[in-house]
């Protein structure tokens, strides 16, 4: 079933009379070796619940220890954010009933998150910095997964039974919590995807989280709400959940501000709930009434130790820390050799570390951007997806580059090699020889052709001699419709003169 879309006014509309105000939490995935408080393995794409232990589930008499690695990487995303550590911070528990959740709390942090008080400059497309306060960091654990089985959409309702995954249950997670923003505009929708690429760059730069997005590794809650211009107050907001795209970020923020404008234009009140998000609409559909922090029921989780900081600690994990993203894209840009046009546009098309990774696995940093902001990105455009998620591999890459540059294909038999490697056809060598994609250079089979494409075209044929060398290109386009792009085009070129007695 498709989710229904509500009335909502056009953008433009809704920021002729309102102000947007915005939060957001976004959820990391850290990659530890193992879970937030017991010895499971921390590991995406397992068989459904064997990356379990007692403690995952909730037994009697279990206790929980603290992931110290985990630890570490909340204090340096709280350093990355330029926040403030605590001295000393505890864990508490959140209860909610749930079936993802085997023991009927989530190991939190409430009124002493681990960092706070940050802030992060997020630059827009047009240079344009927005300063983003934070608010906190703190540690917890993800939840389990529920698979929905039986409906149409993968979501609970209409479904006929759910299976559960305790898998991820236990994974150490940071939630990053935003100050109310202000002041975006019509640019909260752009702002709003530009900061979750900020904290999805940060958390991949510092190495402590694998940060691909379709798996869950970086989520985002977007709170919206709107206020009439002129007025300080801030509106009711909701909380699009679990948003885990970029793209959907963007779209989540848009269409929510579109649909808030429309219902107070009705005089009737926003209701705070959660939203679900529906790509295929690009709407959100009404989720819960939002809870506040009193209906958890908070308490000092009592099985677990205060998590005590010191000064020669924090500053050591401070020495740590990467080059800061700012300072890496002045780097990579002068490493490249990349105009300010030209990498603003990889940075806007969120392929600055896809490109990164291809020339380090061995091509120069044209031909990556060549690849990366040329067929790619034709090809995620068209299938309303992030370049990084077609599937393709920096070494994947760097092979047609190679099967390019030996001769044995060109440029446009490469994107026809690639279409097979993402059909699961092989690797690109063996695309081409399944599909017999080779470049022709036999002389042969070229002859034959040209002497085809010369008859076809004899007024062409006739400048040529006449010395108008430059009209050479027509029958050369001939040749390789004839050979359906295998030819060698400049080997085309010196046989067509030589066949005509010109010199070339």
């Amino acid at each position: 079933m498709t989710a229904v879309t509500d009335e909502v006014l056009t953008f433009d509309e809704a920021m002729e009379k309102y102000d947007p105000v915005l939060g957001f939490e976004v959820h990391v995935e850290l990659n530890t070796r193992t879970k937030m408080f017991s010895s499971a393995p921390n590991a995406f794409g397992d068989v459904p619940n064997t990356n379990v232990t007692p403690v995952d589930l909730g037994l009697p008499g279990v206790l929980p220890v603290v992931n110290g690695v985990a630890v570490e990487s909340a204090i340096k995303i709280g350093l990355a954010l330029n926040c403030k550590i605590a001295e000393k911070c505890y864990f508490a528990r959140k209860n909610y009933f749930y079936p993802d959740t085997p023991k009927n709390f989530q190991t939190s942090q409430f009124e002493d998150p681990i960092a706070y008080d940050g802030s992060i400059d997020i630059e827009l497309a047009d240079g344009t910095v927005f300063t983003v306060e934070i608010e906190r960091a703190h540690m917890e654990e993800d939840a389990g997964k529920l698979t929905h089985m039986g409906g149409s959409t993968g979501r609970i309702q209409g479904a006929e039974f759910s299976l559960v995954d305790y898998n991820r249950a236990g994974v150490p997670l940071i939630e990053i919590v935003t100050k109310p923003i202000e002041g975006a505009g019509s640019r909260a929708p752009e702002l709003a995807k530009a900061y979750v690429a900020a904290i999805r760059e940060i958390v991949k730069n510092l190495g402590v989280s694998d940060a691909r997005m379709e798996r869950g590794n970086v989520r985002c809650d977007a709170n919206v709400s709107l206020r009439p211009h002129g007025q300080e107050k801030f509106g009711t907001r909701t909380e699009t959940k679990n948003v885990n795209s970029l793209r959907a970020v963007e779209h989540a923020v848009r269409y929510e501000i579109q649909r808030h404008a429309a219902v107070l234009d009705s005089g009737t009140p926003i209701l705070q709930e959660t939203r679900h998000w529906h790509e295929d609409t690009r709407s959100t559909t009404s989720g819960r009434p939002k809870s506040d922090a009193d209906d958890y029921r908070y308490f000092p989780e009592p099985d677990l130790v205060p998590v005590v900081t010191n000064d020669a600690w924090i500053e050591k994990l401070r020495a740590e820390l990467p080059e800061p993203p700012a300072e890496r894209r002045k780097r990579l840009q002068a490493d490249w050799g990349y105009s300010d046009a030209e990498f603003r546009d990889v940075v806007n098309a969120g392929v600055m570390s896809s490109i990164e990774d291809t020339v380090a696995a061995g091509v120069s940093a044209a031909v990556a951007r060549k690849w990366w902001m040329g067929e790619i990105s034709r090809r995620a455009k068209l299938a309303d997806l992030e370049p990084a998620e077609l599937g393709v591999t920096p070494e994947l890459i760097v092979e047609l580059n190679a099967l390019i540059e030996s001769g044995k294909i060109n440029d446009k038999l490469s994107r026809d090699v690639l279409d097979g490697v993402l059909a699961g056809e092989g690797t690109p060598a063996e695309v081409v020889e399944q599909r017999g994609l080779a470049v022709v250079s036999d002389d042969g089979p070229l002859l034959e052709a040209i002497d085809g494409a010369l008859a076809a075209q004899p007024d062409v044929a006739d400048k040529i001699r006449g010395g108008k060398v430059q009209a050479v290109g027509a029958i050369v386009g001939g040749v390789m419709k004839a050979t359906r792009g295998q030819a060698d085009a400049g080997r085309v070129r010196e046989l067509i003169l030589q066949r005509l007695g010109v010199e070339g």
